[in-house]
């Protein structure tokens, strides 16, 4: 049993909410830059696709932000890191990966955190979240082996292909299960 008073509880909670909110921000700041520029050279399925990616970002960020709200907490608009700006084609995919990899951990850490502090809801809402940020990871782990496998071959295919994502967009994760 926990013997921490409730406010110490909900605090702790917070924190990690609020890391992982400044986590969401950083990726989708990163992941628009990487839009803009795969689009800008012509990977327009490539672009259209971290843009979906980053609305998903967009998503989290809003329901961690909902949720420190619920708490009594004050959501942050700080980004956990700098962007990384002119990544190469053949970079960009690894570093996404990476950034989802490690995202994928310190959520499951934060998850502990909340179930520590007996908060089932908030673990719940990370649970449902890491499942989503495993599907970025699948796509960016199979975009880069498509690259370092098949190299300009494969970039050809995509090059020319459109960018548009239409009007409204619910993100990657959603679009993937409406299919």
């Amino acid at each position: 049993m926990n013997d921490k008073p409730r406010d110490k509880r909900k605090t702790e909670v917070i924190e990690v909410l609020n890391q992982a909110r400044s986590m969401e921000l950083r990726a989708i700041s990163q992941y628009m830059n990487q839009h803009y520029s795969l689009d800008d050279k012509d990977y327009g399925e490539l672009a259209k696709n971290v843009k979906l990616i980053a609305i998903d970002e967009m998503r989290h960020a809003e329901m961690f932000a909902e949720r420190i709200k619920e708490l009594g907490g004050e959501p942050t608009s700080d980004l956990l890191e700098k962007i990384v700006k002119g990544e190469k084609i053949q970079e960009v995919f690894d570093h996404d990966r990476d950034l989802e990899d490690n995202t994928i951990l310190k959520y499951n850490q934060f998850l502990l955190v909340c179930r520590e502090n007996g908060d089932s809801s908030t673990q719940k809402l990370f649970e449902q979240i890491i499942d989503e940020e495993q599907a970025h990871l699948t796509y960016f782990e199979n975009i880069r082996d498509h690259i370092k496998e098949l190299g300009a071959a494969y970039l050809a295919r995509i090059a020319g292909t459109p960018s548009t994502t239409g009007g409204y967009s619910k993100g990657f994760v959603l679009a993937q299960t409406a299919q």
